[in-house]
């Protein structure tokens, strides 16, 4: 379980995380989703160590990342695809890992089998594509058989069947009682992998819930309808106060009726109660992305045409009893944040890797986006 209280990382007057405090859970796959500079990838470096708080903390099982005596069997991590050597091949890379974790050589193979490098694990890393290389990035978050993962835009540069297997691959983790927290920009992809959402925006909480939750709430949906006698089920439903509104018929679709507020259920019933005969009766539900553009609208950092966000108009509060979306909230705007620092190796963020990459970038911290 990965425990979020109060999180807060200040660069000088920028606000990157701002009173951030979220909850995830063992088991499920939850998703991290937020616009551009929302903080992401800053609260994921603090998760890991690689980043201080200015306030609040965050636990990994009721413990700070720094407090674990061997992280890379805690925690794994894929922050950053392409920071391997890349002189080195995929196996030496990973002996080396393991060998400096106290990690059995054999582990080494198991990964590589477990993420498809089998075939390749002797070529250099620089020769990899970036979709070879966030199998790597994978392979090295699982060396150390860890309780909770971490994926920082697991599915970039993979192809289709690469997405496919990254998704079923995170159900498995999940399904023997993993925590696996993931972020990423591919909504659709991310609608079918994560049973719950946390999302953000200018650093602080916008929605914590399920996502099936998030979307209704957030979402429009409708009830298709249509039959031999549309002008009659028009009447009907509207009799019964339902907003309906009629779709014209064209060249490829005959003409039906849009019912919002609604279900299926209701629908068939009044329609049934009449003997109307249907010919379609289907929900539209809504999307993850049209959930997310209406809850974050007011939260974007950045803009296509040259423009700023307007200062942000709201932020959610997380879901009440009911699992109901709260009205927003005010919320201060962020100005602009400076480049992003360095990412050190995944899982290693005590160890000699963490140390090496971070010296070799002049230690430098920063906020990644």
């Amino acid at each position: 379980m990965i425990e979020a209280r109060g999180l807060t990382k200040r660069y000088g007057r920028t606000v990157a995380v701002n009173a951030l405090s979220f909850t995830v859970q063992p088991g499920r796959v939850t998703g991290f989703l937020g616009p551009n500079g929302a903080g992401k990838s800053t609260t994921m470096r603090m998760i890991l160590g690689l980043d201080r708080p200015s306030a609040g903390e965050v636990r990994i099982g009721g413990r700070r990342y720094t407090e674990l005596k061997e992280p890379l069997r805690e925690v794994g991590a894929l922050l950053e695809a392409k920071w391997v050597h890349p002189n080195r091949s995929a196996r030496a890379h990973l002996r080396w890992m393991a060998a400096s974790n106290r990690i059995a050589a054999k582990r080494v193979d198991e990964v590589l089998d477990a993420v498809g490098l089998t075939a390749v694990a002797g070529r250099r890393a620089g020769s990899y594509s970036l979709g070879m290389a966030q199998r790597l990035g994978i392979a090295v978050a699982l060396l150390g058989d860890p309780g909770v993962l971490l994926f920082d835009e697991p599915v970039n540069g993979l192809d289709p069947e690469g997405i496919l297997w990254i998704r079923q691959f995170m159900h498995r983790l999940a399904d023997e009682g993993r925590t696996v927290f993931v972020s990423s920009h591919l909504l659709s992809e991310m609608a079918l992998t994560a049973q719950d959402l946390v999302v953000i925006g200018r650093g602080r909480l916008i929605a914590q819930t399920s996502t099936k939750s998030f979307i209704e709430s957030a979402a429009d949906s409708s009830v298709r309808v249509r039959g031999p006698e549309l002008a009659r089920l028009h009447s009907v439903l509207a009799g019964q106060g339902l907003a309906v509104q009629e779709q014209a018929a064209t060249e490829d679709t005959p003409a039906v009726l849009v019912v919002r507020g609604s279900s299926t259920e209701a629908v068939g019933e009044l329609a049934g109660a009449v003997g109307l005969v249907l010919h379609e009766l289907t929900e539209s539900r809504g999307s993850l992305e049209q959930a997310f553009i209406q809850m974050t609208g007011g939260e974007v950092e950045y803009q296509a045409g040259g423009g700023t966000a307007p200062a942000a108009s709201g932020v959610a509060v997380p879901v009440d009893a009911q699992g109901a979306l709260a009205p927003p909230g005010p919320v201060s705007g962020a100005p602009g944040f400076p480049p992003p620092g360095a990412v050190p190796a995944p899982g290693g963020g005590s160890g000699p890797a963490a140390t090496r990459e971070t010296a070799s970038r002049g230690g430098q911290e920063g906020p990644a986006q």
